[in-house]
């Protein structure tokens, strides 16, 4: 069965970093997209950032040139390395996957799949 696991959430200071990582099982493999998306209570998840199975990436632009998705086949890894964090990046981080056609950085019906979370929490 398809399962997720992140990992490496926590709190952080304004400008630090942290490298979240989503261990997946060997069924997630054949995804076409995995992604990175994102949660805070009372607002709507929101996609943060995507790879497809060529290996192309996109990001929301709140993020771009901050975050860094990469995946790892050999480990069945999917990371997202987060520099200078804000504390608008505070909430609750997933890792989804699709098995659909079509990455898209926002959370659609395609992504069937995700983890139970890791929290983030920046401070000013």
């Amino acid at each position: 069965q398809v399962q997720l696991v992140e990992s490496g959430g926590g709190s952080v200071q304004a400008g630090g970093s942290l490298r979240l990582s989503c261990v997946y099982s060997k069924y997630t493999t054949s995804a076409r997209c995995m992604g990175w998306f994102r949660q805070t209570p009372g607002k709507e998840r929101e996609g943060v950032a995507t790879i497809d199975s060529g290996a192309s990436t996109a990001y929301a632009d709140s993020v771009k040139g901050r975050f860094t998705i990469s995946q790892d086949g050999a480990k069945n890894t999917l990371d997202l390395q987060m520099n200078r964090l804000r504390p608008e990046d505070t909430a609750m981080y997933y890792c989804a996957a699709s098995f659909s056609s079509g990455c898209v950085v926002a959370w659609v019906p395609h992504w069937a799949y995700r983890g139970q979370g890791t929290q983030v929490t920046v401070s000013s």
